[in-house]
């Protein structure tokens, strides 16, 4: 799918350059992936909340105390954001690209280190992030005229 967005369709009295492809889904796609993952960090941290004060890990002989309450408030607050940023990124606004796609490489570089623990898994998100990233670097700007 490939036509020319019109601004004057849209109450404008200029034309756009822009057009829109089948690569607007990706970004689209882009969005919904931040809105899912804001809204399962939001639940993970209310979890944290009203759950026990402390988790308990053994590694190697040693014992680990996390602080469930610190990682519950930093999980609500990054899922505030990635809501507000798939929310953006949806209405087509420049911001949030650019914070979806440093959001899409920070996933790159975590699942890099999660490959001897995961492989396949790692594999399909770095996979999926790299569209992402491809979508949102050239075809972000149809999200807008798409709109």
């Amino acid at each position: 799918m490939v036509h020319s967005a019109s601004l004057a369709d849209k109450g404008q009295n200029h034309m756009s350059t822009v057009k829109v492809t089948g690569w607007v889904g990706w970004a689209r796609f882009a969005g919904v992936i931040l809105l899912v993952s804001g809204l399962f960090s939001v639940i993970q941290g209310i979890v944290a909340l009203v759950g026990p004060d402390a988790y308990f890990a053994v590694s190697e002989g040693s014992l680990f105390v996390f602080d469930a309450q610190g990682w519950g408030w930093w999980n609500i607050v990054i899922g505030i954001l990635l809501l507000l940023t798939a929310g953006a990124l949806l209405a087509g606004q420049t911001w949030a690209r650019v914070v979806a796609i440093i959001l899409a490489i920070l996933s790159s570089i975590v699942q890099l280190l999660l490959i001897p623990a995961q492989p396949w898994w790692s594999f399909i998100i770095i996979a999926i992030d790299v569209l992402i990233i491809f979508a949102l670097t050239v075809h972000g700007k149809e999200l807008r005229e798409d709109r």
